[in-house]
Order: structure tokens, then C-alpha cells, then sequence
């Protein structure tokens, strides 16, 4: 039998967690904010056309096809958004293995970051497919295409997403309060990460590795057989181009949360960021290089593609790769935050060349996205921020851990 005070002090218990879930779903801080006001009409918007779309087919709201079934979905929030979230593995990677404790104040927030990208770019993904139960198949054994790149892609896409909870997790177990579970998810941080960074290098290369079976299909100053190995790279400055952006927002924006101590880190790993970044780049370049001059592709740069070619290669990897050059020597944070920006912009018209722009460049009817698929991409960007905005004000990710955590350790 129960005893009377147990009872009693079980109610207690739920009628506290019933209560504090309500007050952490309310809302803190200022309504009406110009992120607000913009973002949510867009997210109403986006979230009725994603309806539409489930209801009336893709092709009710996208402007794909059976010659072009990759749209906007995949080539900016699946392809060009992944290599975002790239700052994760190879934060977790510094901080966990080389035991880099400098970047530990930036840690919590990358792997947040990378895990709700992931979240929602696969969400994406599923708007993109025509027969969105599809999604399944590689879990459930339904057709199983093992020897596809997208069966191991998916995979990966999946043991990743788990692999980041894990890693988020102590933060949430110290939000809820929860000691015991706190000290057995800090115990498989370590395994998860290193389970992540393995899944990482394999995906980011995986997913180039699935435009090597559209040789005819893509320009030739844009497809190698080395771009598995290109998407891997650019991942890196990529990933750590968006921490270094998201990081200045953060200052601002949650500039109560982040201790003096922790402002100070934060701006003193900037340069070596900075000089990351500027590796990776020049890195990347190199093997550019090697393979236009290799792929003998001369002819090609006297063209409208070749002029587009050169301005993102010249524009927004050689300019943003000497201008992390100059910040690190200068130590100048703002040199610094321009070529986060620039680099940003250029893996955006990188991967939007390889997925879109140059796909099919020569068909009679390209593709152009619909103002409806512009608007579910936009949605699911703000969604994600709002999300994103939730979990800082309200978990220790930004501000310290709790004591009881801290002594944990």
C-alpha cells in the first residue's frame, strides 16, 4: 500500500512540473520586436502552404519537375545548410579531443545550433519529396537501396541528429533539475561526440558525393570528381564562418546571459577562428586550382558561367580568405565579421551553383523557385531561430551551469 505523505508528496511533485512547464511555455521578453513582427507573418504563411502542399502534391506549391526534382528545399536548406551547421564537429572535435577548454563557452550554443539545423533541414527534405512517406524506407527496411549514397546519407543524417542530442543534453538535465540524469548524459558526451565527428566528415562528403552521378547534368567549371572532398572542406570555414556571425548576434542580442569572463574568451578566440577559417580556405582553393587547371577548363571562363564562376571564387573565398588573413594579424573583430559574412554568402552561391544554378544550365526551361517555395524556406528559418531563441533564454547554454553541475565535474 501507499503511504498517505507519499501521495501527497507525489502530487506535489507533478503539480510542480505541471506548473513550471506552463511558466516556461510563456513567452519573455518584448512582443513586439522587428524580428517579430517579420518573422511571424512569414512562419503563418509558410505553415499553410506547408498544408497545401501535403494536401494538393509538391507540384502545388513548387515549381520542381520529373527533368529538375531538386528545388529549393534541398539546394539551399538541405545542401547549403548543412555545411552551416558544420561549426559543430569541428568545435566538439577542439574542444573534446584536442582538450581546448578556450572553447568551451561556445560549445553549448554550436551544438545547439547544428542540432536544430539538422532538425529542421530534415524536415525540409521531407517537403521535397514527392511521396514524403518515403522518408522511412531506409529505417524501416522498406526498399532499402543500400547501395545508394542517399541510404548511408540518411543514416547518417539520423545517428547524427541523436549523436547532438546527446551532447545538448546535460544542458537540458540542468534546466529540469535533474542531478543523476545529468551525470549519465555527461558521461556519454565524450562517446557522442566522437560518433558525431566520425558521422559528420562522412555526410558533409556525402552529400557532394551525390552530384558525382550527374556528370552530364552539371557545368563543367563546377562538378570533379573531387567535390565530396570540396563539400567536406568548405564545411569547416563554412560551419565556423556561421559561429563567428551567430556569435555577434549573441552578443547582442543575449548579452545578459554571457558573463564578463565569458565576453572576453569569446572575443579572444576570434583570431584563431580566424586563422582556422583562412586554412580551410586557402585549403579549399588549392583545390580549385588543381582541378581546373588539371580538368583543363580554360575555355570555359570567356562565358557568362565563367565570369559567374570567377565571382565566387574571387569574390567570396580569395577576398574573405585574405581578410581573415589581415584580422588575425590585426586582431580586428570587425575584419573578422565581414569575412564570416562574405564566406556565408559565397557557400550559399556555391552550393546553390552546384544544386541549382548550374543544374541543367543549358535545359530550354531552367528552374526558377516559386514565391511560395521562397516563403516555406524562409518559415523554416525563422521557426528554427524562434526555437533556437527559446532554449538560450530559458537553458544554460550562453550563461553559466548551475553549481551542483559544475561541481559534477
Amino acid at each position: 500500500m501507499t503511504s498517505p505523505a507519499y501521495s501527497v508528496q507525489k502530487e506535489k511533485e507533478n503539480q510542480f512540473s505541471l506548473r513550471f512547464i506552463i511558466n516556461e511555455l510563456k513567452p519573455k521578453g518584448k512582443w513586439l520586436t522587428p524580428f517579430n513582427i517579420i518573422s511571424l507573418p512569414i512562419m503563418l504563411l509558410g505553415a499553410v502552404l506547408v498544408v497545401i502542399r501535403f494536401i494538393n502534391g509538391i507540384g502545388a506549391v513548387s515549381n520542381v519537375n520529373q527533368e529538375i526534382p531538386w528545388g529549393l528545399w534541398k539546394g539551399f536548406n538541405v545542401v547549403t545548410g548543412v555545411a552551416f551547421a558544420g561549426g559543430a564537429y569541428v568545435l566538439t572535435f577542439i574542444v573534446y579531443v584536442m582538450k581546448v577548454d578556450k572553447f568551451k563557452s561556445i560549445i553549448r550554443v554550436t551544438v545547439l545550433n547544428g542540432f536544430l539545423a539538422y532538425i529542421f533541414y530534415a524536415g525540409a527534405l521531407v517537403l521535397d519529396l514527392g511521396k514524403p512517406w518515403n522518408i522511412f524506407n531506409p529505417i524501416i527496411g522498406n526498399n532499402f537501396g543500400a547501395n545508394s549514397v542517399l541510404f548511408l546519407v540518411s543514416w547518417h543524417f539520423l545517428l547524427y541528429i541523436i549523436a547532438q542530442l546527446i551532447e545538448f543534453s546535460p544542458a537540458v538535465a540542468e534546466w529540469l533539475g535533474t542531478r543523476r540524469a545529468h551525470r549519465i548524459l555527461s558521461g556519454m558526451t565524450l562517446g557522442a561526440v566522437i560518433f558525431g565527428i566520425t558521422l559528420s566528415t562522412l555526410h558533409q562528403s556525402g552529400l557532394g558525393a551525390l552530384f558525382l552521378m550527374a556528370k552530364e547534368k552539371i557545368h563543367p567549371l563546377w562538378y570533379s570528381e573531387f567535390i565530396p572532398l570540396l563539400f567536406l572542406v568548405s564545411s569547416v570555414f563554412a560551419g565556423l564562418s556561421m559561429v563567428i556571425f551567430e556569435g555577434s548576434i549573441s552578443d547582442r542580442v543575449f548579452a545578459d546571459q554571457i558573463s564578463s569572463d565569458d565576453k572576453k574568451v569569446r572575443k579572444s578566440i576570434l583570431p584563431i577562428l580566424s586563422k582556422i577559417c583562412a586554412f580551410a580556405m586557402f585549403t579549399y582553393l588549392f583545390l580549385h586550382v588543381l582541378v581546373f587547371v588539371h580538368g583543363h577548363r580554360w575555355s570555359y571562363i570567356n562565358t557568362p558561367m565563367g565570369y559567374w564562376f570567377l565571382t565566387e571564387i574571387l569574390g567570396f573565398i580569395l577576398l574573405p580568405m585574405i581578410l581573415f588573413i589581415i584580422s588575425f594579424r590585426r586582431n580586428s573583430i570587425i575584419l573578422t565579421r565581414i569575412a564570416a559574412i562574405l564566406t556565408i554568402i559565397g557557400i550559399i552561391i556555391n552550393r546553390l551553383n552546384v544544386s541549382i544554378i548550374a543544374f541543367r544550365w543549358d535545359a530550354a526551361v531552367h528552374y526558377t523557385p516559386s514565391w511560395m517555395e521562397i516563403v516555406v524556406s524562409l518559415a523554416i528559418i525563422f521557426t528554427e531561430i524562434w526555437i533556437f531563441r527559446w532554449v538560450i533564454n530559458r537553458m544554460p547554454v550562453l550563461r553559466d551551469s548551475p553549481s551542483w553541475a559544475k561541481n559534477a565535474h
